[in-house]
C-alpha cells in the first residue's frame, strides 16, 4: 500500500453555535466512512477544552480526499464554515512514519 494521506484539523465554534456544529459534524462520520477511500475518519471533542472540536483522517491518496471533499455537503461546509467558527479550521497534513499493516501481514 502507498503512505496514507493523513490529516488533523481543530475546529474552535462560535460558543452559541458549538452544539450545532457538533452535530453537523457527527453527521459527517458514517457517510465519510463508507467512501471509496477512506482508511479512517474519527470525530473527537477536547477533553481539557470542551467545544474545541478535532479530527483525524486518514486517506488512500490526495485523490481520494479530492473526492471527498468535492461532495456537495462538504463543499456546502467549506463554504458556510465561518458562520460556526471562531477562527478558521486549523488543518495540518501529516507524514505518517508508522503505515498501516497490509492484509498479508494482518
Amino acid at each position: 500500500m502507498d503512505q496514507p494521506f493523513t490529516l488533523v484539523g481543530t475546529a474552535r465554534p462560535k460558543p452559541e453555535r458549538a452544539a450545532e456544529l457538533k452535530e453537523l459534524l457527527l453527521s459527517f462520520v458514517e457517510p465519510t466512512r463508507q467512501e471509496s477511500g477512506c482508511l479512517e475518519y474519527h470525530f473527537h471533542e477536547d477533553r481539557d477544552e470542551p467545544g474545541v472540536f478535532v479530527f483525524y483522517e486518514a486517506w488512500r491518496s490526495q485523490a481520494d480526499l479530492d473526492a471527498h471533499l468535492a461532495l456537495p455537503h462538504m463543499r456546502a461546509f467549506w463554504e458556510r464554515r465561518m458562520d460556526y467558527l471562531e477562527s478558521d479550521l486549523d488543518i495540518r497534513f501529516l507524514t505518517m512514519h508508522s503505515p498501516y499493516r497490509s492484509a498479508v501481514e494482518a
